[in-house]
């Protein structure tokens, strides 16, 4: 478990997926992300040390140091010198009640697709397969709003 430098827990923990091809630095950064949307990191709350992400993950520091980095630069954290990172921005969040809904559904709809024979890597290529249309139906419904006349083109 991380711990803030006066000993309290941390409220994030790392961790890597080295099959997934992300490289490691943004799966730091896109946790961290992830874990401001559903309200585990609020503003002010530190980020793991540097030092104990490494050794927790045992990889380079100039990772980590590039994840935060990159958050930075996203507006979403911000480096105190010697005292350590934390979150300074926001990102949009639906509310607690939301998304408790939300995760109920897709859990349900996960255990449907298990009962089908359908593996966690199915399951993702599903969702991402989804979401993919979903941006496509709304780029479609700009652009019939802006009147460019390719509404649902997939080139």
């Amino acid at each position: 478990m991380n711990v803030d430098k006066d000993g309290s827990p941390s409220p994030i923990e790392f961790r890597l997926d080295l099959a997934s091809g992300v490289p490691t630095y943004l799966q730091l950064a896109q946790q961290v992300e992830q874990a401001m949307r559903l309200g585990y990191l609020r503003h002010g709350d530190q980020l793991p040390r540097v030092k104990d992400v490494v050794a927790g993950l045992a990889i380079n520091p100039n990772t980590v140091l590039k994840a935060y980095r990159e958050l930075e630069h996203r507006g979403l954290v911000v480096g105190r010198r010697g005292v350590g990172t934390f979150v300074e921005g926001t990102v949009e969040r639906v509310g607690l009640r939301e998304q408790a809904a939300l995760h109920k559904s897709l859990l349900a709809w996960m255990r449907t697709a298990s009962e089908a024979g359908v593996d966690e890597e199915g399951m993702s290529a599903l969702f991402v397969a989804a979401l993919h249309d979903l941006r496509q139906s709304r780029a479609g419904r700009a652009d019939e709003e802006g009147g460019s006349g390719r509404a649902g083109v997939v080139a």
